[in-house]
């Protein structure tokens, strides 16, 4: 706790107004890859408390459409839809799916990580789970030259997950930014351009 009270990015983010410390990790991540625009269509995935959607919606402008997803409650954040619930339900999607109004994807975020057990080998397995996950929902709703970001942590079946990455996105990228702390094994991998035809999933994608 003393740590976490003494955590400069703590400080800076309540008095930026953000709702958590990981508002900077997307920050730095974006601002070195240029990820955002004006007007973009982006689903957050994981988004409670809502830091990234607040990043997100002070940058695509009241042009762009947010959509964050999360089982757990999160504040309303003005220019975001929030849809609370699990993204691999069935009527989830549906939610999704409907607040995208048949619209593909300029970017997913996913910061999803699962209520940890405390058992390094579960935790890992549930962890790269959910990015497993979030890769096959980028898959079925990017654009052509669509963006994944997603949070994977380093162990046991991170060097498959990041295959798969690689079979999927023209270009994958490792940032670990400044925000993250350092004895975290958190990595975000930042997939660009899918694979037309990666596994058959982003062949609809063609249309704008």
């Amino acid at each position: 706790m003393s740590a976490h009270v003494r955590d400069p990015y703590v400080r800076q983010a309540r008095d930026s107004g953000y709702r958590s410390r990981a508002a900077y990790k997307l920050i730095e991540i974006v601002e070195k890859d240029r990820l955002l625009r004006r007007g973009m269509t982006i689903v957050d995935l994981g988004a409670a408390p809502g830091s990234w959607s607040q990043v997100l919606a002070e940058r695509v402008g009241p042009s762009g459409r947010i959509i964050a997803v999360d089982l757990s409650e999160m504040a309303p954040i003005p220019g975001v839809v929030f849809i609370q619930g699990d993204f691999r339900e069935d009527e989830v999607l549906e939610r999704i799916e409907t607040a995208l109004g048949g619209a593909r994807c300029d970017l997913v975020l996913s910061d999803l990580s699962p209520n940890l057990t405390g058992v390094s080998d579960a935790d890992q397995a549930r962890s790269l789970h959910l990015c497993e996950l979030a890769l096959d929902f980028a898959r079925k709703h990017l654009k052509q030259r669509g963006t994944l970001l997603v949070k994977a942590f380093q162990g046991t079946d991170y060097r498959e997950f990041l295959a798969s990455m690689r079979e999927s996105f023209d270009t994958v990228l490792s940032r670990k930014p400044g925000a993250s702390r350092d004895r975290s094994s958190e990595m975000y991998l930042l997939g660009k351009n899918p694979r037309m035809g990666a596994e058959g999933d982003f062949e609809a994608a063609k249309a704008p």
